[in-house]
């Protein structure tokens, strides 16, 4: 009777303990739905009024940009390790650092957008809809890239966005194109990500004026916190509204700051010191600094974001082991892809007794 009554007991404080824990993590996902922030004022050019100070940020939004930076840095931190590794080889230019600039104007602008980017456009591939899988392998001239393996770290494209471009500027001929845009009012906005170093020279060393959001001169022009994604966000959708209200063309600065050197050949710490770029990552890191904010809003945990680090860490081993197994492209495909509708021709190879054909 005594056994019997003491697996009784053992019972009932099984199931209470149990029960109690239940409600404890219960408890502990008592998650907010959304949080009002501040955000830093922008700067403005010939605007009597600019994007707002505050803004609300949901549960879901944070995970979303979260996550997405995250990937961003993995990505790239990766890409950084397969160059190293010759699986990647030329020309390869990170944007870890700029995170917040990608996933802030993607979730200020529509997907119907269109954008033209300069050639540290990894993050904004993705943030555009290209997975990680496609860049890794364009990234290692694999056929599963996004241009076919032809393309590379410059050359990456999907619907609605152009670009990247190889060189530097081409993205937009700027005198004539500023003209151009605020002579017919076009509904253009061009965008400067602002990472303090043109190669290896700092802005003060290069320009007579570092405001480069008063460069178009008759267009208005914003000053935006570029580590920050929630007034990425805010300055973005501001600009789009002021566009496509008929106002025509806006230029956005967005202050940011690049971890690594310019290129792979570049270390980035001969024109500048460490104690620079530690102290941006332990002040303004952008992945930090919303991690922050969901945390003490109750928005998330610090568990869960480490659930989404494990997911997305996943994610990025899982592409470059694809990035780094895929095939090559076939030689006879060099000259594929060169229009998107056209009827097929052929292309002269690199002497006039080699042709390859061109397909859509």
């Amino acid at each position: 009777m005594k056994n019997m009554l003491a697996a009784f007991v053992s019972r009932v404080l099984r199931h209470i303990v149990q029960k109690s824990a239940h409600r404890v993590l219960v408890a502990s996902c008592n998650y907010s739905n959304d949080a009002t922030f501040e955000i830093k004022k922008c700067d403005l050019y010939l605007l009597e009024e600019g994007p707002p100070v505050t803004t609300v940020l949901t549960r879901a939004e944070g995970l979303k940009y979260y996550r997405m930076m995250l990937t961003v840095r993995r990505m790239e931190l990766k890409a950084d390790q397969l160059y190293k590794q010759k699986f990647i080889r030329g020309f390869c230019h990170l944007c870890d650092g700029q995170e917040a600039c990608c996933v802030g104007l993607e979730a200020g602008i529509k997907p119907s957008d269109h954008v033209i980017t300069s050639y540290r456009a990894h993050g904004i591939c993705y943030t555009r809809g290209i997975s990680v899988r496609s860049i890794l392998a364009e990234l290692t001239g694999r056929r599963g890239g996004c241009a076919k393996g032809k393309g590379g770290s410059m050359h990456m494209y999907t619907e609605n966005f152009y670009g990247g471009n190889g060189i530097v500027g081409a993205q937009g001929p700027l005198a004539e194109a500023f003209n151009m845009a605020a002579l017919w009012k076009l509904p253009c906005v061009f965008i400067c990500e602002n990472n303090l170093y043109g190669m290896g020279t700092s802005n003060e060393r290069a320009a007579a004026s570092t405001d480069y959001y008063k460069r178009g001169s008759f267009i208005p022009g914003l000053k935006v916190d570029g580590m920050d994604v929630l007034c990425v966000r805010e300055a973005t959708k501001f600009a789009g509204d002021y566009c496509r209200s008929g106002k025509g063309p806006i230029v956005m600065e967005l202050q940011t700051y690049r971890y690594k050197g310019h290129s792979m050949s570049d270390p980035g710490v001969s024109y500048r010191t460490r104690e620079e770029i530690q102290d941006m990552r332990s002040k303004r890191d952008p992945i930090t600094l919303l991690q922050d904010r969901m945390v003490n809003s109750k928005l998330t945990t610090v568990e869960e974001l480490k659930e989404i680090g494990a997911e997305v860490r996943k994610e990025i081993d899982d592409a470059a082991q694809f990035a780094t197994t895929d095939p090559e492209p076939h030689l006879e495909e060099l000259g594929h892809h060169i229009y998107s509708s056209d009827p097929s021709f052929e292309v002269r190879g690199a002497n006039p007794w080699i042709k390859f054909k061109s397909i859509s």
